[in-house]
C-alpha cells in the first residue's frame, strides 16, 4: 500500500506528496566536518521511511511518546516525523535543560523511547534513568564517547536503521496502514511551554493545528518552495517545528542545519537564507558586534559608516515600505548600498533575506529601524504555543517598531474589558497534556484562548502589546505599573543584557540590572580598563555612571508617557552574577521568572526599598557540570533622579 500523495492532512501526507511533486528539489542541509551535505525530498522520505520501519522493529505503539533531544540535525527532524508515521508523539525537549528539568517533562510524558543526538544528552538521561521507570530505549546519533557504554539499551541510530532496511518488507504493509490512518486530529506533536510561573505545561498541537497555521502564514508571506531557511534555534521550540517541519513540509522549502552554536553566523554567511526568524537579543547582539567594530575602524572608514548610516535611517524605511522618496535620496541610497549597507548585509549573512521576522520580546525602535534602513524587510509577529505560533503577523508595507501587526488570516482576536488578549483559530492547540483544568482555564467554550497579555488595537487595526496581563498593576500611588514595558526599554541599549523591574503596591520603581559582558567588555578594553571576571566589572564606578545616564534617558521617556510616567526607575543596582536558566532564574527561551528572581533575591530588594545605600549578599549558582557553588558580594545601590511628567 503506498499512501497517496494528494492528502494534505499530515506531515507524513505532505512529505509524501513533496517526494512525488518535488523529489529532485533540496530539503534538508548539514553542515559536518566544514562540508555541507545534502538530501533532496525523496532522500528525505527514503530516510525517514527508513527510521519509521526501526521504531516499528523496536515495538513503539500507537500513541506512545518519544523524546527527541539535541541541537538541530536532518536525522533528529526525519525522526520526529517518523515517530508520527508510526502513530507516536515526537517531544522535542532542550537540549540544554539539566537533568531535573529534563527529567519532570520525560516523566511527564511517559516517554517510552529517546532520541538523543549526543553523549551529553545521553549521559543526562542516564543520570535520571531510575526516576523514569517507563523509559525502555535510548537511541542516539553522534557516538563519539559512548563505545564503553552499557547497550542492552542504548543504540546507535545506525543500528535503528539497520533494523528498518531488514524490516523493509515484513513491516512495509504496517506501516502504510498506520500513515493511512493518520489526519488532521491527530496528535503532530507536544511541545512544552517555558514555564515562567511554575512548571511547564505539555501543549498538544494536532496535525490540523500545524498545517493550517504554516499554510495561512506561508500564504501571508508568499513563502514557496524556493525560499530556504537556517535552523538553529531550540528544536523544543513552537516557533523552530512551525518554521522547519510545519512550513517547510507546507511549502517545501529547504531547511539547513549549522555544524554548532559556535559556526552559526558563519554557516549563515554560507547558506544566505531567504526566510530568518530571530528573538530580539540575536539581532541586539549582531548590532552590538557591528558597534563593536566600528569603534575599532579607522577614521575614514568610521566617518563613511557613520554618514551613509545616518542617510539610511532617514530614507530607508520609507524605501523599504514603498513610500515615496526624492530621486536625490534614492540616488544616494543606491550608492551607500554599494559601500555600506550591501556588504553590512553580507557580513551578517543577511544579503539574500526577503522575510524576517523577530518576535518573543519587543525589540528596541532604533535596532528595529536599523535593520530595515540597510535593506532587510524584517517584521515583528505575535504568537504563542497554544496557537501553533502565528496569531498576529505584520503586512509588507505596514511595518512598525510599536506594533506586532494585524490577526494572521483565519485568526481572530479579541479584546476582552480587562485589556486581556484572547484569540481563536484553527492553530488553537488541542489540550495541555494530562491536565484539564489548565485546558478548561485557557480556552473557554466558544474557542476563545486567553493570551495572558495585556494589549489593545491601535486606530489602524494594528495589535500593541503593553506587558504580560497578571505582571500589569498598580503603584502604591494608583498608577499603572507594567514591567515588562520598562524592561523592554532599559533592554534597548546594548550595555544592559537582562533587567528586572518591581514596584507592584510600592511607592517607586526599582531596577536589579544585568550588563551585557561582550558590549561593556569591549569598552573596558577601549579605555584600558582592566577586570578579571563579569562581577568585577559590573561593579565598576564608570559602568554604574553609564547605567544612569541610560536609566535616567529612560526615565525621560517614561514621563512623556501619560500612563506610565509612575514607572520611572528611582533606584537601581547591578546584579553580581548573569541571570541564567540553569539557576532557574531564567526559562530556556530567556523569559525572566519573576517570582523566583523575586524571592531569590528578597535581601537585594528589601535594601533597596529600605533605602540603604548597598548591600551584601550570598547567590547558589549552577556550574555547566551540574556541580552547586555560591557567590557573594557587596553591591552598590544607586539613586536616579526622577523626571517631570
Amino acid at each position: 500500500m503506498v499512501q497517496s500523495s494528494a492528502r494534505e492532512d499530515s506531515i507524513p501526507a505532505l512529505l509524501a506528496r513533496n517526494a512525488a511533486v518535488r523529489g529532485q528539489m533540496p530539503a534538508n542541509r548539514e553542515k559536518e566536518f566544514g562540508i555541507w551535505q545534502s538530501w533532496n525530498w525523496s532522500d528525505v522520505a527514503r530516510e525517514t521511511r527508513v527510521i519509521a520501519l526501526g521504531l516499528l522493529e523496536l515495538g513503539v505503539d500507537t500513541g506512545d511518546h518519544i523524546a527527541v533531544i539535541g541541537r538541530n540535525r536532518p536525522a533528529l527532524y526525519w525522526s520526529m516525523v517518523a515517530t508520527q508515521m508510526v502513530g507516536g508523539i515526537p517531544v522535542p525537549v532542550y537540549q540544554d535543560a539539566v537533568a531535573d528539568e529534563m527529567a519532570f517533562v520525560l516523566d511527564h510524558c511517559t516517554a517510552r523511547y529517546v532520541i538523543a543526538g549526543d553523549q551529553e544528552q545521553v549521559d543526562k538521561v542516564l543520570a535520571m534513568q531510575d526516576q523514569l521507570p517507563k523509559l525502555e530505549r535510548i537511541i542516539y546519533l553522534d557516538p563519539r564517547g559512548l563505545r564503553a557504554y552499557d547497550h542492552s539499551r542504548l543504540h546507535p541510530m545506525s543500528w535503528l536503521r539497520e533494523q528498518g532496511q531488514a524490516a523493509q518488507e515484513r513491516r512495509a504493509g504496517e506501516l502504510d496502514r498506520r500513515i493511512d490512518s493518520l489526519n488532521g486530529d491527530s496528535t503532530c506533536v507536544m511541545l512544552y511551554t517555558s514555564g515562567t510561573t511554575g512548571k511547564p505545561k505539555g501543549v498538544v498541537l494536532s496535525n490540523t493545528n500545524i498545517i493550517a497555521a504554516s499554510k495561512a502564514s506561508s500564504g501571508f508571506d508568499q513563502l514557496g518552495e524556493s525560499a530556504s531557511v537556517l535552523a538553529y534555534l531550540p528544536m523544543a521550540w513552537v516557533g523552530d517545528f512551525i518554521f522547519s517541519i510545519g512550513q517547510a513540509y507546507w511549502a517545501g522549502f529547504c531547511v539547513n542545519c549549522p555544524e554548532s552554536a559556535n559556526t552559526m553566523m558563519t554557516d549563515l554567511r554560507e547558506i544566505g537564507p531567504t526566510y530568518y526568524f530571530a528573538p530580539p537579543r540575536i539581532f541586539e547582539a549582531m548590532l552590538t558586534q557591528i558597534v563593536i567594530r566600528m569603534e575599532d575602524a579607522g577614521f575614514i572608514k568610521k566617518r563613511l559608516f557613520d554618514s551613509f548610516m545616518r542617510h539610511a535611517r532617514r530614507v530607508g524605511p520609507k524605501i523599504m515600505s514603498g513610500e515615496s522618496v526624492p530621486a536625490g535620496d534614492r540616488l544616494l541610497y543606491r550608492l551607500g548600498d554599494l559601500l555600506v549597507y550591501g556588504p553590512l548585509r553580507n557580513s551578517l549573512g543577511l544579503t539574500n533575506v526577503r522575510i524576517g521576522y523577530t518576535a518573543g520580546e519587543a525589540i528596541g525602535p532604533e535596532i528595529f529601524e536599523f535593520y530595515r534602513s540597510i535593506g532587510i524587510n524584517l517584521k515583528q509577529l505575535y504568537g504563542q504555543t497554544e496557537a501553533a505560533v502565528f496569531i498576529t503577523q505584520q503586512p509588507d508595507g505596514e511595518v512598525r517598531a510599536d506594533t506586532v501587526g494585524v490577526p494572521t488570516p483565519g485568526v481572530e482576536v479579541r479584546i476582552d474589558e480587562d485589556g486581556e488578549v484572547f484569540f481563536r483559530s484553527p492553530g488553537s492547540f488541542v489540550e495541555y497534556y494530562n491536565n484539564p483544568e489548565a485546558t478548561a482555564s485557557a480556552r473557554d467554550a466558544d474557542g476563545w484562548v486567553a493570551t495572558g497579555d495585556a494589549g489593545f488595537f491601535d486606530a489602524g487595526g494594528h495589535l500593541r502589546i503593553i506587558d504580560r496581563a497578571k505582571d500589569v498593576g498598580k503603584m502604591r500611588s494608583g498608577s499603572m505599573f507594567a514591567p515588562k514595558y520598562v524592561e523592554n526599554k532599559l533592554k534597548f541599549y546594548s550595555n544592559i543584557l537582562e533587567a528586572v523591574v518591581f514596584g507592584a503596591d510600592r511607592e517607586f520603581c526599582s531596577a536589579v540590572l544585568n550588563i551585557d559582558l561582550s558590549a561593556v567588555g569591549n569598552w573596558a578594553e577601549r579605555n584600558n580598563i582592566a577586570y578579571a571576571s563579569y562581577q568585577e566589572l559590573a561593579s565598576h564606578p564608570q559602568v554604574y555612571e553609564t547605567m544612569l545616564r541610560q536609566i535616567t534617558d529612560t526615565n525621560s521617556d517614561l514621563a512623556a508617557d501619560e500612563m506610565l510616567a509612575g514607572c520611572q526607575i528611582r533606584r537601581f543596582l547591578i546584579l553580581h552574577k548573569e541571570l541564567d536558566a540553569d539557576d532557574g532564574e531564567l526559562t530556556r527561551t530567556r523569559k525572566v521568572r519573576r517570582r523566583i528572581i523575586e524571592e531569590k533575591y528578597s535581601d537585594i530588594i528589601a535594601a533597596i526599598y529600605s533605602g540603604e545605600d548597598s548591600v551584601h549578599t550570598e547567590t547558589e549558582v549552577t556550574y555547566e557540570d551540574g556541580r552547586k557553588g555560591s557567590i557573594a558580594a557587596t553591591l552598590r545601590i544607586c539613586d536616579v533622579p526622577a523626571k517631570a511628567a
